[in-house]
């Protein structure tokens, strides 16, 4: 096992030594394909004497550090955040997305209300129709019932958040209370 190492050690140097030292071949053809290899005997002999050596650079490559100027004074000043990170374009979004959020509850509250007026309407007019017509309809309006409740808490989860927790939590976190309101 000794006797082992020792040769993997060497052997693993000239691999990279090989690799290393390594001379790459470049050339174009004629459709302006670029190609690459190491070997030159398999450059096909019309392109031979176009062909470019590239040898590996002696050293690696160091970056020069970036050198830091100071900040423009002309740019626009840096943007405030509240405790946790989070500015203005946060806060706006949380906002939009409520807004969104009510104006969506309101337009399918409205809907919904509409189709229970509807059936009330039928089952009022349905006196004289089959008991069986008149028990699809009261299975309707069940239904239409509960989604307008669902609806209703929708609507006032919204406006709750809108109108009391974000402006709650702008303050706590010391966020911008203008940021809550529309852009002027």
């Amino acid at each position: 096992m000794k006797r082992w190492i020792p040769m993997i050690l060497m052997a693993s140097w000239l691999v990279v030594g090989g690799i290393q030292g390594q001379v790459v071949y470049r050339w174009v053809d004629e459709s302006g394909t670029i190609h690459f290899t190491d070997d030159p005997t398999s450059i096909p002999e019309k392109y031979r004497k176009q062909t470019e050596e590239r040898k590996p650079p002696e050293s690696p490559e160091t970056r020069p550090e970036a050198v830091h100027s100071p900040p423009d004074q002309r740019g626009p000043a840096p943007s405030r955040t509240d405790q946790l990170g989070r500015g203005e374009l946060w806060w706006r979004a949380k906002v939009k997305e409520w807004e969104d959020k009510l104006e969506t509850a309101q337009r399918h509250y409205e809907e919904t209300r509409a189709a229970l007026e509807a059936t009330n309407r039928e089952i009022g007019a349905s006196k004289l129709k089959p008991d069986s017509f008149q028990r699809k309809l009261k299975a309707e309006k069940k239904a239409l019932e509960e989604k307008v409740d669902h609806w209703e808490r929708q609507i006032k989860e919204a406006k709750e958040m809108l109108e009391k927790t974000l402006p709650r939590e702008a303050q706590d976190y010391g966020a911008d209370p203008a940021w809550l309101k529309p852009p002027d």
